[in-house]
């Protein structure tokens, strides 16, 4: 009896010991292969959960305020690139718009009466020039006829009545050439005035005409901003503007979301970043359709904080009741946009994202800035530009129409001298000072160039 316990218990130990051996041979092969799979393959990916779709919300706003006439547009439609969303009232912008035409030709029509009161005043000038000449004339006759009358005082031959007389003369001939003279000053520093406002421009580029022309362009833009269009394709959202309601300049009225645009940010462990580095490949799994849809992806960026740190309340620890949390950083990953037209996201869902982390030959941080694409969206190419085509046209319409004969060679002669005179002072051969001219012989023309006209003489 005892010897059979005794065999037993030594048969069960033995078999213990055998199981035991078993599950440690076991564990080991587990533990060695695990390992191997770690160190050749499992070590170069990193994968995280915390990852959602992104993409532009692009807000539309009115550039100037009006009521809104007509909404072309609702949730979930999907929209082109310059399709009409919004119109809004165009009484008072066409209003705007008529009252700056108005007021530009209205300014072309005083800026042609400076140029033609040039003429105006060069004749005065030299009509009080000829004053002078005329009542000096008188001043030495005068002057002549005190001299003989005082030699003939001494003589006896003229009486004092008769020399007071003479010298009664003197002295209203020599007022009468300092009133001459004073009536130049006036009449030359009238010239000076109106020279001054017109020098060295022509009508159609005086800065009152350019002024009056600014303000038509500047409401031909507002009236043609009262059609807000699509400034990208995509999917509209978030519409709250209503038929019928104000709404002032800068107020949202929709957004657009471009989805063939979209990007997925992962937020990936701070202990995971060290090995990423921009065009590292990417698998990519979202909620929505599962494991049998997979995306490939690749880090185009990554970014330069945490989340934490642009907390609007960031953690400030000062109390001493800290506890250690594992921040994230933020990983832009682009998506095959061949995949995503087949299977397409939407903002803010939920994604898996697995890095492969082979290649740490490229970058962790952008050291250049990003180049323009094709796909951009151009605001001007349908808000209008401060030069757009159709407002040149109305300008260069009004002021031909109010500028008199000729306007179109007095602007090209304009602008050939400017441009001369721009190309003189780069080469810094510009003239420091230049001389006065005097008044010409011959009147100047009304609207033309006054670049050499007249200046005042000195007395």
């Amino acid at each position: 009896m005892n010897a059979t316990t005794e065999t037993s218990a030594a048969n069960s130990q033995a078999k213990r010991r055998k199981a035991l051996l078993g599950i440690g041979a076991v564990s080991a092969a587990v533990i060695v292969g695990y390992g191997l799979y770690w160190g050749l393959h499992a070590r170069w990916f990193v994968s995280t959960d915390n990852a959602y779709v992104a993409g532009h919300v692009v807000q539309i706003t009115p550039q100037v305020p009006g009521t809104v006439l007509a909404v072309r547009a609702e949730d979930t439609d999907f929209v082109k690139l310059g399709q009409p969303l919004v119109t809004l009232d165009r009484a008072d912008a066409q209003v705007a718009l008529d009252q700056a035409q108005a007021q530009l030709g209205q300014t072309v029509r005083e800026v042609r009466t400076l140029f033609s009161n040039e003429g105006t005043y060069a004749a005065n000038v030299k009509l009080r020039e000829a004053d002078i000449t005329r009542v000096h004339a008188d001043v030495v006759r005068a002057q002549d006829d005190l001299k003989r009358r005082q030699g003939l005082t001494a003589k006896g031959a003229v009486s004092k009545e008769e020399l007071e007389h003479a010298q009664s003369a003197l002295n209203v001939a020599t007022s009468a050439e300092a009133a001459a003279r004073a009536s130049l000053v006036a009449a030359q520093e009238q010239w000076s005035a109106n020279h001054a406002l017109i020098e060295g421009t022509v009508v159609e580029r005086h800065p009152n005409v350019e002024r009056a022309a600014a303000k038509v362009r500047e409401a031909y833009l507002a009236l043609k901003r009262a059609d807000i269009p699509a400034p990208v394709s995509g999917y509209v959202a978030k519409r709250s503007v209503q038929v019928g309601q104000r709404v002032p300049a800068g107020t949202p009225l929709m957004s657009i979301i471009p989805l063939d645009q979209v990007w997925v940010d992962a937020n990936f462990k701070e202990v995971q970043v060290a090995s990423m580095r921009i065009g590292q490949p990417v698998k990519l799994t979202a909620d929505l359709y599962g494991n049998k849809v997979e995306y490939d992806g690749k880090i185009v960026g990554l970014g330069v904080g945490t989340g934490a740190a642009f907390a609007l309340l960031p953690a400030q620890n000062a109390t001493g009741n800290w506890i250690k949390v594992v921040q994230r950083v933020p990983v832009r990953i682009a998506i095959d946009a061949r995949q995503l037209a087949e299977h397409p996201l939407r903002v803010g869902l939920s994604m898996e994202a697995t890095v492969d982390v082979h290649d740490q030959s490229g970058k962790a941080l952008a050291d250049a800035p990003r180049v323009a694409g094709d796909g951009d969206a151009v605001l001007g190419d349908f808000y209008g530009s401060a030069r757009d085509p159709q407002a040149e046209t109305l300008v260069r319409d009004i002021i031909a129409r109010n500028a008199g004969p000729g306007a179109a060679a007095r602007v090209a002669l304009a602008d050939r001298q400017r441009a001369a005179q721009v190309a003189k002072a780069g080469k810094g051969t510009a003239s420091a000072a230049s001389a006065v001219p005097s008044v010409p012989a011959a009147l100047p023309v009304s609207h033309t160039s006054v670049q050499g006209g007249l200046a005042p003489r000195a007395l």
